[in-house]
């Protein structure tokens, strides 16, 4: 049950007691009981009868008010007059009637249009009326400009209830009377409040308060969130099991308290007073001492805390476990993709093809056997066997555009090279050993190149791994060496624009990188790298010439054509008539047999099919090109090598 702080009231539910705030001293305004005063606040009309109506107050000891509502409830009211004459009280009210607390409305409100008649015990006792207030300060100030006599009726015996005079006994009177004593002093202090208009801000966040004791409030509220802030991390102090029922009530009425201080916060009403100046050192500290007190933690929300922490850590453990697992997966398959889960090289892939080929009934055993002793006797000498190449494709391009392409402007091819196709051994990841040996097919018929290889011929695949290998050795691209462990032999490994610049460049062959790192044209495409590969076969044969024949055989080495998951080789390019360039490229994966096309006398366009490629058809990002531009000498070899460190390419745009 709570007590109202303002008037005393006891005996009141929650519902009830916002009722009687609500009605009581929010809504409603309060009346002076010995003048016409009216519209004012409980405060105010408080000091108003002790400053006015001082000796009123003494001598007007039994003054009974009679209120009446719009539904024709009595109320009765006595003034209690055996209260302490030195102490600055506040007017103590015993509200003795048949209806609800709720239902009382205070006397002189507006809205209710109660007529009220103050019964004097005195006939000749009269009432000094106020007809102006003037409130300034902390200070209600009143000036009288003239006096009009208002005789106080007489108090009507009847109106008295006999029954309410004779039952109390003299017990229950002074019982009584300590009770209005109590109330009194416990409302003395609310007479020091400070000035209004004052601004009280709050020491904990940035909350400015015109009352000091919405702000005692608020900060009370601070130190109760940061207590239970403290304390949520603390195990629930163990209670036993009969005193549950306590720890319960205890919640519940704190909880209603806390709604209690709302409530007053938002109507303006000082709930609990904190008093200033020394004379008051006493209810300060009090009123500290009462706002330390820490609430104790409910033990289900510590548990459910607890609980929802470990549920969210298990779930964090497992996406954790789950993301491991995932990108293990990835690194498996990646490894799977560029030949570096051990599975075995070109040697290996070879032998199982050839042994499918067998069970599957398209190959002898004794063919099986032949095949797998020549591939054995490449590997031994470090040559390609030359079963997956076709020569002499250049000399027939040559002669065709001489012969036909009416429709092409100018025509410029490299020097003479042979195709390369994947075979059984190397299929799915040997096109950049594929595209090296066309590039070297083309170098090693250049006496200009013969002295920086050893070779007599073309090497084989796991030839090339090794000569890849020993460039690492030597120092060139330590990054690209790491990345595959300083190991290519017996794996199935990518190799890319980076390893042919390595290997090209410790056999002291001038190599260029150029990194088209952009699209430069519209819908992805690439026309500067188009322009960038005419001029370079172009320029060679130009010099000193006014017009340039229409098909041009240059003595430059293809180029290496390097985009994300596959590489290959040009071997020229078209200029057509409408100025629309386009590219002639080996490509590693084409078919054998569609090469050989190429090589006969029904040579047409539609047979080109595979080896041209417009703007249209590069639509990759990036694109990168390693192309040859002569031989390098020891010196420039060693400035290359300190520079292969950091490989640093050209880039266009």
């Amino acid at each position: 049950m709570f007590t109202c702080d303002i008037c005393g009231e006891e005996g009141l539910s929650e519902a009830d007691m916002k009722t009687h705030l609500l009605l009581r001293h929010v809504e409603n305004d309060m009346c002076c009981p010995f003048c016409c005063l009216s519209g004012v606040t409980y405060d105010e009309l408080q000091f108003h009868i002790d400053i006015a109506h001082s000796e009123d107050q003494v001598n007007h000891s039994n003054c009974t008010w009679q209120s009446s509502d719009q539904t024709g409830k009595t109320t009765e009211t006595k003034v209690n007059s055996r209260i302490p004459s030195e102490v600055n009280t506040d007017e103590v009210m015993e509200i003795s009637s048949s209806s609800d607390a709720a239902n009382v409305m205070p006397v002189g409100s507006p809205a209710s249009q109660k007529s009220m008649s103050v019964v004097c015990s005195n006939s000749n006792d009269t009432a000094q009326l106020s007809d102006q207030f003037s409130l300034k300060g902390d200070v209600l100030k009143t000036k009288t400009q003239g006096k009009s006599d208002k005789a106080c009726q007489k108090p009507n015996e009847a109106e008295i209830s006999a029954s309410e005079r004779t039952a109390k006994s003299p017990r229950q009177q002074d019982a009584t009377e300590e009770k209005v004593e109590e109330q009194v002093k416990s409302k003395q202090k609310r007479f020091n409040s400070p000035k209004k208009g004052t601004l009280y801000p709050c020491p904990m966040c940035t909350l400015v308060c015109a009352d000091c004791y919405i702000l005692q409030e608020h900060v009370e509220l601070h130190l109760q969130e940061q207590i239970m802030d403290k304390g949520i991390n603390k195990p629930p102090p163990k209670t036993p099991s009969g005193a549950k029922s306590d720890i319960d009530d205890e919640r519940a009425s704190s909880s209603l308290d806390m709604n209690n201080k709302d409530l007053l916060g938002c109507a303006g009403i000082e709930g609990r007073a904190e008093t200033s100046g020394d004379g008051n050192a006493e209810e300060s500290s009090s009123a500290t001492a009462s706002a330390s007190v820490k609430p104790k933690i409910p033990s289900n929300s510590q548990s459910d805390w607890q609980l929802a922490r470990k549920l969210q850590e298990e779930e964090e453990i497992q996406w954790r476990k789950e993301e491991a697992k995932r990108e293990a997966e990835e690194f498996k398959r990646l490894q799977k993709q560029f030949g570096l889960d051990n599975s075995g090289g070109y040697k290996q892939q070879h032998i199982q093809t050839m042994q499918r080929a067998v069970s599957r009934g398209q190959m002898m055993p004794s063919e099986y056997h032949r095949r797998k002793a020549e591939m054995m006797e490449s590997l031994a000498l470090g040559l390609d066997d030359g079963k997956t190449k076709t020569s002499g494709i250049i000399g027939a391009l040559r002669e065709y555009y001489q012969r036909e392409e009416r429709d092409t402007a100018h025509v410029w091819l490299c020097a003479e090279t042979d195709h390369y196709h994947s075979s059984g051994g190397d299929k799915g990841w040997g096109c950049g050993y594929r595209n090296f040996q066309m590039l070297l097919s083309s170098l090693l018929r250049m006496d200009y190149y013969k002295d920086c290889f050893k070779c007599d011929g073309v090497p084989c695949i796991v030839k090339v791994q090794d000569m890849i290998e020993d460039a690492w050795r030597g120092g060139f691209d330590p990054q690209g060496a790491s990345h595959f462990n300083n190991r290519l032999q017996g794996t199935r490994a990518w190799i890319g624009a980076t390893e042919i610049y390595s290997v090209l460049t410790s056999l002291r062959v001038r190599t260029r990188i150029v990194d088209f790192h952009r699209p430069t044209g519209p819908s992805d495409t690439h026309p500067r790298l188009f322009e960038w590969i005419k001029n370079y076969f172009s320029l060679a044969t130009s010099r000193g010439v006014k017009l340039p024949p229409r098909v041009v055989q240059t003595s430059k080495p293809p180029i290496y054509l390097q985009h994300q998951g596959h590489s290959r080789t040009i071997v020229g390019i078209e200029e057509k008539k409408n100025r629309n360039l386009c590219l002639l490229i080996f490509d590693p994966g084409c078919p054998p047999h569609d090469m050989q096309k190429l090589l006969g006398q029904n040579l047409n366009g539609g047979s080109l099919r595979h080896l041209r490629r417009f703007t249209s058809g590069l639509k990759h990002k990036q694109y990168q090109v390693v192309a040859v531009e002569g031989v390098l000498s020891q010196e420039e070899k060693q400035a290359c090598l300190q520079n292969s460190r950091i490989l640093h390419a050209e880039k266009i745009p």
